[in-house]
């Protein structure tokens, strides 16, 4: 399982309790040193890699899996990176996804500024074509990410699957 942008490694570790190979990618030195201890502090191991998603290749077919939470790109990069990331997985692999979409500057509870870098239901169904959508949704829920990331917040959420 590949972990895009995964920052401390929540998603990582717990991937790791349930016994799945995983490799978290962030440019975060010190966000992969965090998600390194938290890792050591559940008794699991994780496969951590600094790297700039701008220039960060997936290589093609080698993924069963790959996430990308509130992982908020430039839309150049976003675009490179979501056709990477369907070229990225085996048949029958799975992406997931969730970021705030626009709505969110409203609630003001975390999430970046700069509406570019925000993603609509819309442009994910064309950035990741060539997958099959089998959640694709944008709601409103309570978000709890930390103090800088807690309150009502509004997402995009997609569980897609490479045919």
């Amino acid at each position: 399982m590949l972990c895009l942008a995964e920052g401390e490694g929540r998603s990582a570790v717990y991937l790791a309790t349930l016994c799945h190979d995983k490799t978290a990618v962030d440019q975060s030195e010190v966000g992969l040193a965090k998600a390194r201890r938290l890792a050591d502090a559940h008794g699991v191991d994780i496969a951590t890699m600094t790297a700039d998603l701008g220039g960060y290749n997936i290589a093609a077919g080698a993924w069963a899996g790959i996430i990308a939470t509130f992982a908020h790109l430039s839309p150049e990069v976003r675009r490179r990176i979501h056709r990477s990331v369907v070229a990225g997985l085996q048949p029958g692999g799975v992406f997931i996804l969730e970021a705030y979409t626009p709505a969110q500057l409203a609630f003001g509870t975390g999430g970046p500024k700069a509406p570019e870098r925000l993603m609509t239901l819309a442009s994910l169904r064309e950035e990741l074509s060539g997958l099959e959508f089998q959640i694709a949704r944008e709601l409103e829920r309570d978000v709890t990410e930390g103090t800088g990331h807690t309150g009502r917040g509004a997402v995009v959420q997609i569980l897609g699957r490479r045919l």
